[in-house]
């Protein structure tokens, strides 16, 4: 028996969904949303913005296996934010293009959507490379063959999903079309889960011969700037997709093969974006706790040599590469890149100053962490 696809159902795709299950998590991430925001007035910089735009680039394309040089996504970041960079990286096609695609579905969220608007993204993503041994063939829609993801061997495939026939495609998308565009004045749906819907519904219909996936969360990406143009700046809903990869594949996998109530669909998502402004939450609170310490340290600071410099900024930054158990004199060795009497010399001035503490313990496992001031 054939499988049958959402998208073959007969009121495809007349949505529908258990309001009473998402309402909860709708408030939450409403209040997190607004608490990011008010903590982040406190002390934003642009650089927050180009961190968290270059973090959804990476992870959007990391999620289909695609390595982006990072430094010069970053560059091409920067230069359009107006963010000076100290060693400027070279810029690429592809890093402009990326860059292009997130800053335009942000910065002109007011535009309309269009089928053009959706090529200009696709050429944006494929640039031409004449080195290329598989050439996209960018923005113009995909070919007759069928659109299946599959897995397995060859003669026992699994079809994971099976896309809408090529046949009628033009008029499925500019259904999508015309709906995201009239559902953003429809004061019945909420901006959030409209967002969500934007991307089952897109994704579904895989319009193009690749790049789908990342053209779906770039039109999130703008669902969720016309909801919150704000707090958009300060996350990247990607990194947690990445996360969830897996689990992200399953619940779509599931989603498009059963019938048109989507709330499993709609709850997954609105879980992972809770967790994604819990992760901005808590880089917000590590930058102003970053602030708070050096405007206590200033007339310290002014003492400080640039390897001190760098060490105690990258414990203040934490996360995986802060040593979270502190720093050892042959870490700091190995971090600031001096001899074993100049890291000795540089501890003991930051312990005297009161900007580091001894661990527990001691000896050659001696460990350093940021003192706790009043």
């Amino acid at each position: 028996m054939m499988t049958q696809w959402i998208w073959q159902q007969a009121d495809w795709p007349d949505f529908h969904w258990q309001q009473e299950s998402l309402l909860p998590l709708l408030r939450q991430l409403q209040r997190k949303a607004g608490v990011l925001i008010g903590r982040s007035e406190v002390h934003h910089e642009e650089k927050q913005t180009l961190d968290a735009l270059l973090a959804n680039i990476l992870a959007s394309s990391a999620i289909e296996d695609e390595r982006l040089n990072a430094h010069s996504v970053r560059s091409s970041l920067a230069r359009r934010l107006g963010v000076d960079e100290d060693t400027p990286f070279p810029v690429s096609e592809r890093s402009e293009g990326v860059a292009s695609i997130i800053l335009d579905a942000i910065d002109n969220r007011h535009l309309p959507l269009s089928l053009a608007r959706l090529h200009q993204w696709h050429h944006w993503l494929f640039p031409h490379d004449p080195w290329a041994i598989h050439a996209v063939n960018a923005g113009v829609l995909r070919g007759g063959e069928p659109m299946q993801v599959v897995s397995g061997r060859i003669d026992k495939p699994v079809v994971h999903f099976e896309a809408p026939p090529r046949e009628g495609l033009e008029q499925r998308l500019e259904g999508f079309i015309e709906w995201f565009n009239q559902s953003l004045h429809d004061p019945l749906i909420d901006p959030i889960l409209r967002a969500a819907i934007a991307h089952l519904w897109f994704v579904t219909l895989h319009p193009y011969d690749d790049g789908n996936g990342r053209l779906t969360r770039a039109l999130t990406d703008l669902a969720l700037a016309q909801a919150d143009n704000q707090s958009i700046r300060l996350y990247a809903m990607s990194v947690s997709i990445l996360e969830r990869r897996s689990q992200y594949y399953l619940i779509l996998e599931q989603t498009q093969k059963g019938t048109l109530d989507i709330t499993r669909w709609l709850l997954w998502f609105l879980e992972t974006l809770d967790a994604t402004l819990d992760n901005a939450l808590t880089r917000v609170d590590s930058t102003l706790a970053k602030s708070r310490f050096w405007r206590r340290n200033d007339a310290v600071r002014q003492l400080l040599s640039i390897e001190q410099l760098k060490v105690i900024n990258r414990l203040l930054d934490g996360g995986e590469s802060g040593f979270s158990e502190g720093i050892s004199a042959g870490q700091y060795q190995k971090v600031a890149k001096v001899s074993k009497a100049t890291a000795t010399r540089h501890l003991a001035f930051l312990l005297e100053h009161g900007l580091l503490e001894k661990l527990p313990g001691g000896g050659r496992n001696t460990r350093y962490q940021i003192a706790e001031q009043e």
